[in-house]
Formats: structure tokens, C-alpha cells, sequence
């Protein structure tokens, strides 16, 4: 049998294999690139294999590194999950959620406060992504994605958000005078959102309107941005009424046409499939699929 390399070697593999950087890897275990890059060529020298590609910016696993580090980053989860289940007196759980930056900022991080209420003992780690695509991160319990959910994932719930809604500063309206009409919001300074420049065309067809299609004025690459552009008193945008709740609630927008369409995809909760079926991860689906947005 061969003897097993060094832990030291294996816990620096296994952190410059997560974040695809030395240097990251160095900042997770207080050691210097150059101590991170020479443990891993030890544990190569040892192998008799590359496990990583040197890249002009970063490394990258070879396919020998990459099976490896599958197995090894299990054994080391095994290991933590052992060690808390003995020897931890209070365990704090910890639930790592990734979402699309509007869908975070808009609707998740004002609930998060709640969930701590409910579960004091569930610490949840938020991260943030403008197009929210494939998860690649393993340490990523849970994903909220946009899309049309045909994703390879097991475990797929659908969110229900509201409707798009056509919105503006109440300054704008004001300022379009007897043209605020449909007609002239969209002919007056439209905030494109990226990836949904069907919107209008797919709000005038639903609705029978025949409107031209907008030049747009500003293209913002989420909803988010979108919001804080026309909420600042200029141009207006569609976007999902539950997106502009507090907007709408303070009056920083309004809504002055009624006019609605679906979104063009739908939001999903994914968990990851290496995710273990932990308890907090089956408290917070739970919970979220029944809040209401």
C-alpha cells in the first residue's frame, strides 16, 4: 500500500483546488503563495503527477488533479462532520446560499432576519452573482436561479414571483404630462434591463398595443440597478412588481399604467447535489417555499 502524503500537502491541494489559486489558497491557510505552491509540488513529486496547470493568471486542476480532488474534498468534509459530531458541544450550522444579485438584495436579504429568529442556531452565508447560472462551487449548499429550470440538478423548486410591471419616479410621470400614457413612457427613456430586451415587444403583444419598439435610453445588467437608476427621478423600466416592493410600498416608484406581464423565466431553489441532506438545508427549503413574494 502506499504511504499517504503528508495532511499538510493535502490541505493546501485541496484549498488551491477550490479556488483555482494559490494565492487564495495561501489567505485560507495564513501560509504564503510560495509555501502553498511548495507543498503541492512535494505532494506531486510524490504522486509522480501534475495535478494543477500553471496559468498565466491562476492554476487549473488536470484531469488526474481533478479526480482527486473530488475524493479528497469528501474525506476532509468526513472528517469535520466526525470531529462536530464528537467532540463540538454546541454546533452552529452553517448554510452557504448563492443567489442572483437582484433576487438577494430585493427579496431574500430583507427575510433573512426572520429566518434568524426562527432558527438562531442556522448561520447563512450569502453570495451573490449577476447571471446566476450553473453552480461550480461545491462549498454552495443552495442555489436561487433564474431560468427555465432544465438544469441537471435533482432537486429543483420553483419560487413564485409577481408579474413585470411598468415603473417610474413619480417625477417622470409628472414630467410626461398629458403623454403619460404607455405610449409615452416608452418613448421616453427606457432602462433596458440586460437579457429581458423582449419585455416591451412581449407587453405590447399580451396586451394589444402596438407599441414601437423602444430605443433604449440606459441598459443596466440586473433588476437591482435597474430600480436605483429610474428610482434617482429619470426613465422608467419593466421589472417584477416583487422586485419593487419596498420601492413601490415607500413611493420612490410608481406604477402608472395597468400593465402586466409574466416574467420571462422563473426562479428556482437548487440544491446541490453533493450537498448533504442536512438538516438546516430542509429547514431553510421549507421555510423559503412558503414565503410569499
Amino acid at each position: 500500500m502506499r504511504r499517504l502524503p503528508h495532511v499538510t500537502w493535502l490541505r493546501a491541494f485541496d484549498a488551491a483546488a477550490r479556488h483555482s489559486s494559490f494565492t487564495a489558497a495561501a489567505d485560507e491557510l495564513h501560509l504564503t503563495p510560495a509555501a502553498v505552491s511548495q507543498q503541492i509540488r512535494l505532494l506531486e513529486k510524490q504522486l509522480g503527477a501534475e495535478l494543477f496547470k500553471r496559468l498565466p493568471k491562476g492554476v487549473a486542476l488536470t484531469d488526474v488533479g481533478q479526480a482527486y480532488a473530488q475524493p479528497l474534498r469528501k474525506s476532509f468534509h468526513e472528517m469535520q462532520q466526525a470531529t462536530d459530531g464528537l467532540f463540538r458541544v454546541q454546533r452552529k450550522a452553517t448554510l452557504r446560499v448563492r443567489s442572483s444579485i437582484s433576487f438577494a438584495a430585493l427579496i431574500l436579504a430583507p427575510r433573512l432576519n426572520a429566518f434568524r429568529t426562527l432558527y438562531p442556531e442556522i448561520e447563512i452565508e450569502l453570495f451573490t452573482s449577476v447571471w446566476s447560472d450553473r453552480m461550480t462551487d461545491a462549498g454552495i449548499d443552495l442555489d436561487i436561479r433564474y431560468g427555465d429550470g432544465g438544469w441537471p440538478e435533482r432537486n429543483i423548486l420553483p419560487l413564485e414571483v409577481d408579474d413585470a410591471v411598468v415603473l417610474c419616479h413619480p417625477d417622470h410621470a409628472s414630467s410626461l404630462g398629458e403623454d403619460l400614457s404607455i405610449e409615452g413612457l416608452a418613448a421616453a427613456n427606457v432602462v433596458q434591463v440586460v437579457g429581458s430586451e423582449t419585455d416591451w415587444g412581449r407587453l405590447s403583444d399580451t396586451h394589444g398595443l402596438d407599441l414601437p419598439v423602444p430605443v433604449h435610453w440606459m441598459k443596466a445588467d440586473s433588476s437591482l440597478i435597474a430600480l436605483q437608476i429610474i428610482a434617482a427621478g429619470h426613465g422608467s423600466a419593466i421589472i417584477s412588481r416583487s422586485f419593487a416592493d419596498q420601492y413601490l410600498k415607500s413611493g420612490a416608484l410608481i406604477s402608472p399604467v395597468p400593465y402586466e406581464i409574466p416574467m420571462l423565466q422563473k426562479f428556482f431553489l437548487v440544491q446541490y447535489d453533493d450537498a448533504k441532506h442536512s438538516p438546516e438545508i430542509e429547514i431553510f427549503k421549507e421555510w423559503f417555499t412558503t414565503q410569499t413574494f
